[in-house]
């Protein structure tokens, strides 16, 4: 940061979880401005006196961010050097900040990235899923009802989802996911980023549930869920095949009756998969 700069806005980026995994620039940024913009006092001032800076913290969070934002933005027109970090990671990114940011882009205030830690992006890196086009959802609704309609909406989208979810949701979250894109539908669990219990657990959608539901350890911690987006459709089914297939479900499961069918047709068995899936929600 050049030390004869003024009136900027500095929205910091800041450790996920392991404390080192902040750059020497976020560092130098905290320690020259005038003030920091924090989302709780008690939880940034741990990570401020680990890396020994002395800059006053003010707080604002979501429940204040819309009254103080004229505030800050007065406070930075006037020449003052203001940063801006959340409890963990890339500010605004399902934190608070967007009012503040986007009043301070209107008022003409000089708004300067200074990237770092951020979640979605460490989930996605390591989880073995395509990262040429993706898509964040942020937290699925938590009743049941509206995160199944948030989930119907999106089971066609062919590009790579992230979601976040909260430990006593996790389960419910898997079990919806399964039935919605189906058992079979790819997934990554990554949970406690850059902590002393990190895990990551791939599998399909089925295989991760059993293996959730079978280790509480695994329903504890922050939660990132990275999931293939749907296949393509390979082709369109022809009555001759989807006669085969109604005739399987008539007196099998749809997962044994869209591996029966594509045996028997040679067409992929996805295909008839989703064909399933088609049929029970036009009968909804």
């Amino acid at each position: 940061m050049s030390q004869t700069e003024s009136g900027c806005l500095y929205i910091v980026a800041t450790p996920i979880g392991n404390l080192d995994d902040i750059t020497q620039r976020a560092i130098q940024t905290l320690s020259s401005v005038d003030s920091i913009a924090v989302e709780d006092t008690r939880h940034s001032r741990k990570l401020l006196q680990h890396l020994g800076i002395n800059t006053p913290m003010f707080a604002l969070h979501e429940h204040n961010e819309v009254q103080k934002a004229d505030e800050v933005i007065r406070r930075v027109l006037d020449g003052e050097n203001i940063a801006l970090i959340s409890d963990a990671g890339t500010p605004l990114i399902s934190d608070p900040g967007y009012p503040l940011v986007s009043k301070a882009s209107l008022a003409g205030v000089k708004v300067v990235p200074v990237p770092g830690a951020s979640s979605i992006l460490a989930a996605l890196s390591c989880a073995g899923l395509p990262t040429d086009r993706f898509i964040f959802e942020g937290f699925l609704p938590s009743k049941q009802g509206t995160r199944c309609n948030q989930l119907k909406k999106l089971v066609n989208e062919d590009r790579t989802l992230i979601f976040f979810e909260a430990p006593h949701r996790i389960l419910d979250c898997l079990v919806d996911l399964a039935e919605i894109f189906g058992p079979q539908r790819h997934a990554v669990i990554a949970r406690e980023l850059t902590k002393t219990y990190e895990t990551l657990l791939s599998g399909n959608l089925e295989e991760l549930l059993k293996k959730v539901s079978e280790d509480s350890n695994q329903t504890r911690g922050e939660f990132v869920l990275v999931v293939a987006g749907a296949e393509k459709k390979q082709q369109d089914l022809d009555e001759s095949a989807l006669h085969i297939f109604n005739t399987l479900l008539d007196e099998l499961p749809l997962k044994q009756s869209s591996a029966l069918a594509a045996k028997i047709t040679g067409l992929g068995k996805n295909t008839f998969y989703q064909a399933g899936l088609d049929q029970k929600k036009d009968k909804k």
